[in-house]
């Protein structure tokens, strides 16, 4: 009895099993989830190369010709238009003005959003009407953002200038918008008005996730509140910080419509951007060889920082997502 149980192991090892229908099976179930796969994202491929990579590819070929719009561009000039772009005053202009609002954003705004985002998840009454009142900036389009600003910091008329002489503090009022030497900081204080809500929100949204234990327990072995919110808070927030750090930069660089309302870039491009040079030479002096250029430029510079901050900022938080989707699957 026991032999005729080994021989017949023996011979089960000794013998693969023959191909059937179900061993191909696998095989026609990734078969079917690729076709699957492809169906679904097909559309959004053909989409996103219609929309995003066709334009952009025509924009590079147009910025080698100096061309104003109008038939066919035949003028080839090759690489002119990007000698003339990186001499350009006014382009290395925007350039600074960007890294300024870049660096205002990052260190102002966001500390600040942070600030209102942790005072506002604590146990306050009415706190659900301070958190829609905050975020209610966000909701307003950027033109009426800049319509409501033009008229508040309006020169000797404006309400800021009424109040400001209402309190007898005269001597701060000015030109704002009008002055070459106030129009970024009064452009930025709008900026922070318009957009601080929409971060707050992502860093009340992230505060919620944490654990009330781990404060408790904290709490308990004697840690102060900074300590908490050092050692606890910031670490356990700081996916939503970096991502929010990530829109604020990028919104930064291409902005453009809430400065085209207020200012038109003025007075003397001092407080023009690179979105608002390109229209400038796209739309104004159909330029638009060289307003292909700017764009291009503008498309590389965030492009190559979205691609560093990916590497060497967002890596640990996207290693993470692919490992939890691993062990999911």
């Amino acid at each position: 009895m026991t032999s005729t149980y080994v021989k017949d192991a023996a011979e089960a090892v000794a013998e693969p099993p023959q191909p059937g229908p179900a061993n191909r099976r696998p095989l026609a179930r990734r078969v079917t989830d690729w076709l699957t796969a492809v169906s679904f994202t097909l559309p959004a491929l053909i989409l996103f190369g219609a929309l995003v990579l066709a334009p952009i590819l025509y924009a590079l070929y147009v910025s080698l010709f100096n061309w104003g719009g109008f038939g066919s561009p035949t003028d080839y000039t090759g690489l002119d238009n990007y000698s003339r772009l990186i001499k350009d005053p006014v382009f290395l202009g925007d350039l600074w003005r960007g890294l300024l609002l870049v660096g205002f954003s990052v260190l102002v705004q966001l500390p600040f959003a942070l600030a209102m985002a942790v005072l506002l998840n604590q146990k306050l009454r009415g706190r659900a009407v301070y958190r829609m009142l905050f975020f209610a900036p966000y909701v307003l389009s950027e033109v009426i953002t800049g319509v409501l600003f033009s008229m508040i910091f309006a020169p000797d008329a404006g309400l800021a200038d009424k109040v400001l002489g209402a309190v007898g503090l005269d001597g701060l009022g000015g030109l704002w918008f009008a002055d070459q030497s106030t129009v970024m900081p009064t452009l930025f204080l709008v900026m922070t008005w318009k957009y601080f809500g929409f971060h707050m929100m992502l860093y009340l949204a992230g505060l919620q996730g944490i654990p009330a234990e781990l404060h408790e327990a904290a709490r308990i072995d004697g840690a102060n509140a900074w300590q908490r919110f050092r050692y606890i808070t910031l670490p356990l927030l700081g996916p939503t910080v970096r991502i929010s750090a990530f829109l604020s930069v990028i919104g930064a660089i291409q902005l453009f419509d809430l400065v085209w309302v207020i200012s038109q870039g003025g007075p003397d491009h001092a407080s023009e951007t690179m979105a608002i040079t390109l229209f400038q030479f796209g739309f104004k002096r159909y330029e638009i060889g060289y307003a292909s250029a700017i764009s291009i430029a503008l498309f590389l510079i965030s492009l190559v920082f979205a691609l560093a901050y990916q590497r060497f900022v967002l890596r640990r938080d996207t290693e993470g997502a692919l490992t939890n989707m691993r062990a999911t699957r």
